[in-house]
């Protein structure tokens, strides 16, 4: 079944931020979402990994665990899974014929994409009878079509900073203030460091609620003996703590000490509200954690190449860090979306020496490569290279045929909707 051609009727209605109309599709479906216990995941970055942590780990402690995640990569069925496997096509098809058929066709108001593939969501975990789901919010918090349910077990807020500023608001503190509508009534939280800015507007929140909250603080990286690198034959290079638990830390980048750090502060609260959740558990379910797209390693005509979504400043600035450790020439493969602040991605990513080579952002709306271009120039003059391509692939041709960019490390980064194009077509 092709689930594209279901949804896509409902993209004209582009992002239209509020509840009255997912509310009233729940309700019509006979409110699904009241009968799944959920943790609530909001941030600006970082939300991805931590549910896969979450997901993963409560999987593997026994329990029937939904995950609800967007954008996807490459297929729709990624944005819903129960116990780490994707919806079946043809199940969430029938999900949607189901919803399509309650949508008046001539509806003044209709359902967002967004919104229908979310009402999919909690329709599929009710019928599955979950025994707990991880959902993502999908932009700011408070009017986003996931928040519609009063008692979550956990609510996590994961990052901030200035993102979509266009819907949520100019400033970190209006941006704060949208993330916060996630918190509820007596409800424990989860957050992430944050800017002075925003936790000037959440802490208020969080005692307006009488919300318990834990502020987390990064794990510590450990150095452990290779010996203990290898957990059920899977090679784990890196192991953290946190709170003094040991953990191993299978994705990749320091901003996973605060990721993982966020998820194991969410499991300890579940652990007191009577969870079961061992420490086995939450070693095997890290260890088997992958969240692709985000800092992944992966290779195209036998050429190494990182690829990373970096579609903000501060993801930019996590990727440049990492990239930092290893200490060679850069080549960055970069399309990005109009709608982003491309001077702080450049001046987050580009130093003097690197390579840019930029290409548009198929079937969705583009920066066009030479705005980006005079941009990258203006904040880096110093770059060795700086080219335009009409096609990613004639970008990573480009890339990849010079040895002076192959000899270093080639980045393929700048928007998860660039590299859902590269796993879907060229890959």
């Amino acid at each position: 079944m092709n689930i594209d051609s279901l949804l896509q009727p409902y993209q004209r209605f582009g992002i239209n931020l509020g509840l009255e109309r997912i509310e009233q599709l729940l309700a019509d479906l006979g409110n699904p979402h009241h009968r799944v216990p959920i943790i609530h995941v909001a941030g600006t970055n970082g939300k991805g990994s931590v549910c896969a942590y979450l997901s993963a780990i409560l999987t593997e402690a026994g329990y029937r665990v939904g995950r609800y995640t967007s954008p996807h990569l490459v297929d729709w069925t990624e944005c819903i899974c129960l116990n780490e496997q994707p919806i079946a096509a043809q199940e969430l098809g029938q999900i949607l014929l189901q919803i399509q058929a309650l949508i008046p066709e001539d509806a003044e108001d209709s359902p967002t994409q967004f919104e229908v593939i979310t009402a999919a969501a909690w329709l599929y975990f009710a019928q599955q009878q979950v025994d707990i789901a991880v959902i993502e919010v999908g932009l700011g918090g408070r009017l986003d079509s996931t928040n519609v349910c009063d008692n979550p077990l956990v609510s996590i807020i994961t990052s901030l900073s200035r993102e979509h500023w266009q819907l949520l608001g100019p400033t970190l503190a209006d941006i704060a203030g949208e993330k916060a509508g996630i918190l509820k009534l007596n409800c424990p939280a989860v957050i992430g460091p944050l800017p002075s800015e925003a936790k000037q507007v959440i802490s208020p929140r969080v005692e307006q609620l009488n919300c318990p909250t834990v502020w987390v603080e990064p794990a510590t990286e450990l150095k452990v003996p290779q010996a203990q690198y290898n957990f059920n034959e899977k090679l784990i290079p890196r192991w953290a703590s946190y709170q003094g638990m040991e953990y191993p830390l299978p994705l990749l980048g320091d901003i996973q000490l605060i990721n993982s750090a966020i998820a194991i502060a969410a499991l300890t609260i579940l652990q007191q509200q009577g969870w079961g959740i061992t420490q086995e558990a939450i070693v095997t379910g890290m260890t088997k954690t992958s969240w692709p797209g985000r800092l992944q390693w992966t290779s195209w005509h036998n050429h190494p190449i990182l690829i990373d979504g970096a579609h903000n400043s501060a993801s930019a600035q996590a990727l440049r860090r990492y990239v930092d450790t290893f200490h060679t020439p850069i080549t960055w493969v970069m399309g990005i979306l109009a709608t982003k602040d491309h001077a702080e991605i450049f001046q987050a990513l580009l130093k003097p020496s690197d390579r840019l080579y930029l290409v548009p952002v198929p079937d969705y709306r583009s920066a066009e490569p030479e705005k980006l271009q005079e941009i990258a120039k203006d904040i880096e003059p110093q770059l060795t290279n700086c080219r335009t391509y009409p096609q990613l692939e004639l970008g990573l041709q480009a890339a990849t045929s010079n040895p002076l960019d192959s000899q270093g490390l080639i980045v393929l980064c700048g928007s998860l909707y660039l590299i859902g194009h590269f796993f879907k077509t060229i890959a």
